[in-house]
């Protein structure tokens, strides 16, 4: 590949993400790896965790800890240009969120197959860098249409 990947397809995608925009999740940065064999995606988001994210524990609801990650996710695997879907994904919580933490999400494609990927997500506090969950997800991508 030569010069800069073409991130138009990804920026798109995001522009049009009514969930994620919803929650207040901003895009930090988003690219393409291309030193290996094939293009990997990887990218950057952040979110506030506001008074309707907690729960009864008054802690970050695990499910939108979960939606950052998948969202963070979602941009990565589709920066190198095709449309891709989740497959299959995994959480782990660390530790917990409360709120007012701001918390970032840096996902990076670790493999990819065929139309088969591997990204892993962690998600950390900006304050402190404590890891609050790691996410992994399984990709597909879609044929086109």
């Amino acid at each position: 590949m030569s010069g800069a990947p073409d991130l138009t397809h990804v920026r798109r995608m995001w522009d049009e993400d009514r969930a994620s925009a919803g929650l207040g999740i901003e895009l930090l940065d988003v690219g393409v790896d291309t030193s290996g064999d094939r293009p990997l995606g990887s990218a950057r988001a952040r979110m506030t965790v506001t008074g309707t994210m907690v729960n009864g524990h008054e802690i970050a609801h695990g499910g939108l800890i979960f939606t950052l990650a998948d969202s963070t996710f979602a941009l990565a695997c589709n920066a190198t240009g095709s449309t891709t879907v989740a497959a299959g994904c995994d959480i782990s919580y660390v530790t917990a969120a409360r709120l007012g933490d701001v918390l970032v999400a840096e996902a990076r494609e670790r493999v990819v197959y065929g139309r088969s990927g591997i990204t892993d997500v962690t998600v950390t506090r900006e304050a402190d860098g404590a890891v609050i969950a790691e996410f992994r997800g399984r990709s597909r991508t879609l044929p086109q249409r």
